[in-house]
């Protein structure tokens, strides 16, 4: 999963998303403090699927958006967006692997307390999954 999430972050790289986030994407968890907004992209599940045509992969990753903006949506929107028009259906090269698809699942937006250094805020939460299926 290594070369995946190599290539998921290289996609990354000069988007409209990575100006929204100021390049704050991490990988699983944030660091303590992280500055808002930021996303966090992890692995859920990795269920091998072997079928006729050969060995495949089914990957669930999930992206979490998040906003210290809690009166207003407008940011979060814009990340969601930007998200969506980079990873939607998209392709990239994985080292040693070829992508099948990359499909977004679901999508919950959610308002949630924080506790931050300066004492608990509310932040947006977008919580949105992708399918990725890729042969190996």
């Amino acid at each position: 999963m290594l070369n995946l999430k190599k290539a998921i972050y290289g996609k990354l790289s000069g988007s409209l998303l990575t100006a929204d986030i100021g390049g704050r994407f991490y990988d699983t968890q944030a660091p303590e403090g992280a500055e808002y907004p930021y996303v966090v992209y992890l692995i859920v599940s990795d269920v091998p699927d072997n079928v006729f045509q050969g060995y495949y992969e089914d990957v669930l990753i999930q992206f979490s958006l998040f906003s210290a903006t809690p009166n207003n949506s407008t940011e979060i929107e814009g990340m969601y967006g930007h998200l969506k028009t980079l990873y939607d259906e998209c392709s990239f090269n994985i080292t040693d692997q070829t992508l099948i698809w990359m499909r977004r699942e679901n999508a919950i937006l959610t308002i949630e307390d924080h506790t931050t250094p300066a004492g608990t805020i509310q932040v947006w939460h977008y919580a949105v999954d992708y399918m990725v299926t890729i042969k190996v």
